[in-house]
């Protein structure tokens, strides 16, 4: 009937479904910063990839681990845009939970997920 869960079990759901997604919009800039928030403690690299940087995990689209085993990174992208992306989790394509939108991609055979600036 129930299915039965530890307590590390539950944590790694938790935290699975918990990405985040802020947007700071500058005054003084037309761009907008964009800080992408992955948890993946068992993680050793944590990238984030689109239009936006040619789908290329590189220094700049890597997030940096934080002590509770997050990884959290910004990324000014212009405003009035959209993009599509995901994260590269050692090596694996995941789709941030919390996207504006999911678009069909070809290419990739699959939804990506999609940030409206």
């Amino acid at each position: 009937m129930y299915e039965a869960f530890t307590v590390v079990d539950l944590r790694r759901i938790l935290k699975s479904v918990i990405m985040s997604i802020a947007k700071q919009y500058l005054k003084t800039k037309p761009v907008c910063k964009v800080t992408f928030t992955v948890p993946a403690e068992e993680a050793k690299k944590v990238a984030v990839v689109g239009d936006f940087n040619n789908w290329k995990a590189n220094k700049a689209s890597s997030l940096k681990k934080l002590k509770n085993g997050t990884f959290k990174g910004t990324i000014e992208l212009p405003k009035e845009n959209s993009f599509e992306f995901k994260y590269i989790i050692d090596g694996n394509y995941v789709n941030e939970s919390e996207a504006d939108r999911y678009q069909w991609n070809d290419y990739a055979g699959g939804e990506n997920a999609v940030i409206e600036i």
